[in-house]
């Protein structure tokens, strides 16, 4: 893509950071506009890769296998925030593990020693850990390096995102008003983030569709402890009863974290709707949009395998014009 052709990325999210620095880094002069910068649900991310409950599944194992990929180079360079990291997902009821674990290296099913109490079986495997404030940082450098601009600005419509012939929609929830999307709809998650007292393995529990949620995921001297997932709820004050649920249920499975010193509370909603979507249509001035959102809780899963998707869509409208 020429350095002539101007694109609007609206949005500061994993999706919107991480689909700028793919156009920037192929020649676009990219511009970013967003109210928060970076947002704050990609900052509350926990962040483990797994493509969850999110479709459609064949789309979803592409853009979750290619950033994977990325992901592992990533892990080299400890700058980024991004390691390869060993741990369990356990379950209590003895599910089968899911397919994209699998795959995933040093994979094996646990002995019953390894589990807590109450669990009746698990998995090892290894797989990025990404420490969210770290690595968002480290995306704004990178499209700095790139030439790529960021503006702090609320949009009450896309078009207000202009002059722009090609823009980028990853506006997460917001895309609920802007489109309008009114299949989009929040998943409100919390975190609590504490000191490490030693922990070098995540956990992850098999939850299902429950809205309490139990994992941990130690970065160095911190440990994103979580969670909640209360569909429909788009709130972001802090629920002091939520957190003393997950400082609880992560204490049972790790004694060692009912002293960790409390740090702060992170909280986001998760931008659900039943498809990813990443597409592209011609609005009626002839800009064209590519949206890029609603991904749920897989939004660092997903994040480099759908920007290099939305920059392929937009390549291809660039080469199909006279």
């Amino acid at each position: 893509m020429k350095r002539e052709v101007r694109v609007v990325v609206v949005g500061a999210g994993v999706a919107g950071l991480t689909t700028a620095v793919v156009l920037a880094e192929v020649g676009a002069l990219v511009h970013v506009i967003a109210e928060q910068v970076p947002g704050v649900t990609s900052l509350a991310a926990g962040a483990m890769w797994g493509p969850y409950l999110v479709e459609p599944k064949d789309k979803v194992d592409q853009w979750g296998q290619r950033s994977l990929e990325i992901f592992r180079r990533l892990a080299e360079d400890p700058s980024t925030g991004v390691r390869l990291t060993s741990g369990i997902e356990a379950s209590r009821t003895a599910e089968a593990p899911p397919e994209w674990a699998t795959t995933l290296p040093g994979f094996r099913p646990c002995e019953p020693a390894e589990l807590p109490a109450g669990f009746s079986a698990g998995y090892r495997f290894t797989v990025p850990l990404i420490d969210m404030p770290t690595y968002l940082a480290y995306l704004l450098r990178r499209l700095d390096a790139a030439g790529g601009t960021v503006e702090r600005r609320r949009l009450v419509s896309l078009a207000d995102a202009g002059p722009a012939a090609l823009i980028v929609n990853c506006t997460g929830l917001g895309a609920q008003e802007l489109v309008p999307d009114h299949d989009l709809r929040p998943i409100r998650g919390q975190h609590v983030v504490v000191t490490n007292p030693g922990l070098t393995e995540f956990f992850s529990e098999d939850t299902g569709l429950s809205q309490d949620l139990l994992c941990f995921y130690p970065h160095g001297d911190t440990v994103v402890l979580g969670g909640t997932a209360l569909d429909g709820e788009g709130s972001l004050a802090p629920d002091e009863k939520a957190a003393a649920g997950i400082l609880a249920r992560c204490a049972e499975v790790e004694p060692r974290l009912a002293k960790a010193r409390v740090l702060e509370h992170r909280l986001g909603a998760r931008p659900t709707r039943a498809m990813v979507r990443v597409e592209a249509e011609r609005a009626e001035d002839g800009t064209v949009v590519v949206h890029n959102y609603g991904h749920g809780g897989a939004g660092v899963t997903l994040s480099w395998g759908c920007a290099e998707e939305a920059a392929s869509l937009l390549a291809a409208d660039r080469a199909d014009r006279p």
